[in-house]
């Protein structure tokens, strides 16, 4: 299949990071290259990008589409920018964006597991290494199972699931996409099948928690700004409301001067702030962009610059 990647928000990220032609840019999330390539052209000589990817499928199609470009793509997950980016000699940088979530790629790619809609193996993995969904369905408590569907899914009925989950799996393992689906349709009340797929939050949780997205976001955050020089602007687009609190807190906590208690007469902590938002509110899809692309619908896109 053709590792399709319809870019996001692509002139807001572009405005976004105000690109300097002579400029160091990172793309953490590169995946077809869509929003990079873009970032690219409109470097000189003196620009420079830097992908990465940890889907070596990913970083095999980037390379390759970049190749006309100032651009170099690298087979790491974006939270250990910093260490790369320095051993590259290409720290500070102008600007870093961040695409999170599953790629249409993945999600397109049956065998790769992501999708409640076909019958595939239960994978997931993004980085293809590692443990799969399959053997977490089979392995992992009923109380953990229960959790991760709940924390990373927001699923109301994640008891329910979990425990037809592990019941299911003590007559057989559970190996494919199809099976799962069944399982978490059958758990959840008929009137809830009825108004949409109920597949869908369990199958969000059970991604993060195989990939370990909420770890890698809190740590890749801060790579990302540590490599930032003054002036130098982050941008990421999240997918699901659990990313975007985790971005908002986090630029807000960079973000905050003063922290003294209301009644001080005058500020005695001398706290400044490190960064100030370039997007008060985050900025979402046009009904235009809508119209070419639904799997755009729930991004989100903040912007920040860092000041020192």
């Amino acid at each position: 299949m053709e590792f399709v990647h319809i870019p996001v928000l692509l002139q807001e990220v572009l405005d976004g990071l105000a690109i300097r032609p002579n400029g160091t840019y990172v793309d953490g999330t590169v995946g077809g290259a869509g929003h990079a390539v873009e970032i690219a052209k409109r470097l000189t000589a003196g620009g420079r990008l830097i992908g990465f990817d940890c889907d070596p499928n990913a970083v095999a199609v980037a390379t390759e589409r970049l190749a006309p470009h100032p651009a170099t793509v690298v087979h790491h997950n974006y939270d250990e920018m910093q260490t790369v980016l320095t051993e590259m000699g290409a720290v500070p940088v102008d600007g870093v964006l961040l695409d999170l979530g599953v790629s249409s790629h993945q999600l397109d790619e049956e065998s790769r597991g992501f999708s409640y809609h076909g019958d595939a193996p239960l994978d997931m993995r993004m980085s293809q290494a590692g443990m799969t969904a399959e053997e977490l369905v089979n392995t992992a408590t009923e109380a953990e199972l229960s959790r991760i569907l709940y924390t990373y899914g927001e699923e109301s009925f994640a008891r329910s699931i979990a425990k037809n989950i592990v019941r299911a799996r003590a007559e057989k393992p559970i190996h494919t996409t199809s099976e799962l689906a069944e399982l978490i349709k059958s758990s959840v009340p008929p009137k809830v099948r009825r108004v949409k797929n109920p597949c869908k939050k369990s199958f969000q949780a059970i991604r993060i928690a195989v990939n370990g997205e909420f770890e890698h976001l809190e740590a890749g955050l801060q790579a990302a700004f540590s490599v930032l020089k003054p002036g130098g602007r982050l941008a990421v687009i999240t997918f699901h409301s659990l990313e975007d609190r985790m971005v908002k807190r986090q630029f807000a906590a960079w973000c905050q001067g003063c922290v003294c208690p209301p009644d001080f007469p005058q500020c005695v902590c001398g706290r400044v702030p490190d960064a100030k938002l370039v997007t008060r509110k985050p900025i979402v899809p046009s009904e235009e962009e809508l119209s070419r692309n639904s799997r755009s619908r729930s991004a989100k896109l903040r912007v920040l610059e860092r000041s020192r």
